[in-house]
């Protein structure tokens, strides 16, 4: 009966993570394409072995998507749909293998209503990539210390390397599984074969043309990251960053979740290294020292909410594990798992709907899914008619202060055409790479910018200038009928530019700063 009991539950997690991975597809196509997604696409038209921000993968997944599908909204969202479905099933299989069916369900229906989760699993950004690598590797490694077979080791190699060409911070994994082997007494054996290290080395060799792109390029990349993690700063311990990270945790799982998080954490270190318990260390290596690192992390410099997702993946086996049997799950513990995640589904929901229907009266000031992807395409047609009107439009380039705008423009004029980012005034970014000053030497452009103050600077890499001239974004009236909104989420502000003299790299404010190499 129990085995029968344990099925049902199994079958229902399948459903549930398929349901939720069409919605998902449906839903990626209906809202427009957020800046960094413009810009990671914008890598896929520029194939590499590496960019300046992040390892390659997401660029080379969109490009493959839009090459079959057409540059539509959905397919460059769509690698991100699979990633997160696939990690979903990562998690069930994990769940349903260690433990059972019914733990598995409560993973199915935890992991589909995190919001974090969510965001990873529609916007086109490298963390959906890394999640289901994060939870493939958690999965053949735990699989490999159970029985140390070639293929598990290997499997749990490839997942590795899939996610360091996905997002650097997949680096960690490796610290954190070789953290269970050492402390384990069951499994620390294991260390002492060849299997190991030989999957190690293949999801390292992996990585090795981004290592080889960041040589030739002065490792940029490296830079950039060192850079965002405080390098640049003297070293100092404070705490005006933590609440900060704190924070973005609970809100991006909601606080309710965070909690359910800290309590499984909590409660694996009564656990050990037995035949029976392992299972529950390992599941605690591979998830709060990440969160924790990067809890430290902020004691020095900001640390964004996303980056330490990925760990939230195996917490969340770890958590239903804990709230599925015992004095745990009952009474108390039974009603915050249950509110925990009816909040996560309501908090989630709410967003979905703000960001497709902005149905919430919501000041534009905090509304901040309409601040990110609404108004574009208007942005784009402005684009486009003002370079028309230019002299000679054949030798007019569209830019944008920001690469954030340039790929928008990329992305939404009408034509799709090559965009520039002046770096100058910002700081270094891909453009960098694809663009030299000689290639526009004496062209005129078309430029859009967040500041109304851009223009003293344009004079002096341009030799004339005019603008800015308003753009107003405004929010879309969602049912019939209903009133237009007269205040705008944001204003832009476009520019003229004749005769470009040169300047479009950034220049660094002194020859201290890590990103000047």
């Amino acid at each position: 009966m129990a085995a029968a009991d344990s099925s049902k539950y199994l079958r229902l997690a399948w459903v549930w993570i398929t349901l939720f991975a069409l919605f998902r597809y449906w839903y990626s196509g209906l809202f427009l394409l957020s800046p960094d997604e413009t810009n990671y696409w914008q890598w896929g038209r520029h194939l590499d072995w590496g960019y300046h921000d992040q390892a390659p993968l997401i660029g080379w997944a969109i490009r493959f998507c839009t090459e079959l599908f057409g540059d539509t909204e959905r397919a460059v969202r769509l690698p991100s749909v699979l990633a997160l479905t696939a990690a979903s099933a990562y998690l069930v299989v994990m769940a349903n293998h260690w433990f059972d069916g019914r733990v598995a369900w409560r993973v199915a229906l935890l992991s589909q209503g995190v919001l974090l989760f969510n965001v990873g699993g529609l916007l086109a950004t490298a963390d959906g990539l890394q999640a289901v690598a994060w939870a493939g590797a958690a999965y053949h490694t735990a699989r490999a210390y159970e029985k140390p077979t070639w293929s598990q080791w290997l499997l749990a190699g490839f997942w590795f390397g899939f996610g360091l060409l996905s997002k650097y911070t997949m680096v960690v994994f490796a610290p954190c599984a070789l953290a269970y082997g050492l402390l384990s007494p069951l499994h620390r054996g294991r260390l002492a074969t060849l299997k190991p290290y030989a999957g190690a080395l293949f999801g390292s060799l992996m990585f090795m043309p981004v290592i080889y792109w960041n040589w030739q390029h002065d490792w940029n990349s490296v830079r950039h990251v060192a850079y965002l993690g405080g390098a640049n700063e003297s070293f100092a311990i404070h705490g005006k960053y933590l609440a900060d990270f704190l924070g973005s945790q609970a809100g991006l799982l909601t606080p309710l979740v965070f909690i359910l998080m800290l309590v499984a954490w909590g409660r694996s270190l009564r656990k050990g290294f037995s035949a029976r318990e392992w299972i529950y260390p390992y599941l605690f290596l591979t998830s709060f020292p990440v969160v924790a690192g990067f809890a430290l992390l902020s004691l020095h410099t900001r640390v964004y909410g996303n980056w330490p997702g990925a760990g939230y993946l195996t917490a969340a086996v770890l958590a239903a594990a804990f709230f599925m049997s015992g004095a745990i799950g009952q009474g108390r513990g039974g009603r915050l798992w249950s509110w925990a995640v009816t909040t996560a589904y309501l908090l989630t929901g709410l967003v979905l709907l703000q960001t497709a229907w902005p149905v919430l009266p919501l000041p534009a000031d905090l509304d901040r899914t309409a601040t990110e992807v609404t108004g574009w395409d208007a942005v784009g047609a402005k684009a486009v008619q003002a370079r028309q009107a230019m002299p000679e439009p054949s030798r007019t380039f569209l830019f944008g202060f920001r690469y954030q705008i340039a790929s928008e423009l990329a992305f939404y004029t009408p034509g799709r055409p090559e965009t520039v980012s002046i770096n100058i005034w910002r700081r270094p970014n891909v453009y960098d790479y694809w663009w030299e000053d000689a290639d526009l030497l004496g062209w005129d452009a078309v430029g859009v910018s967040r500041s109304p103050d851009m223009a003293d600077p344009l004079g002096r890499i341009f030799e004339r200038v005019e603008g800015p001239e308003e753009i107003p974004i405004y929010r879309t009236p969602v049912w019939p009928g209903q009133q237009a909104y007269d205040e705008p989420v944001r204003v832009l502000y476009l520019y003229r530019g004749f005769g470009f003299k040169g300047g479009l790299r950034w220049q660094p404010p002194d020859a201290g700063d890590i990103r000047a190499g």
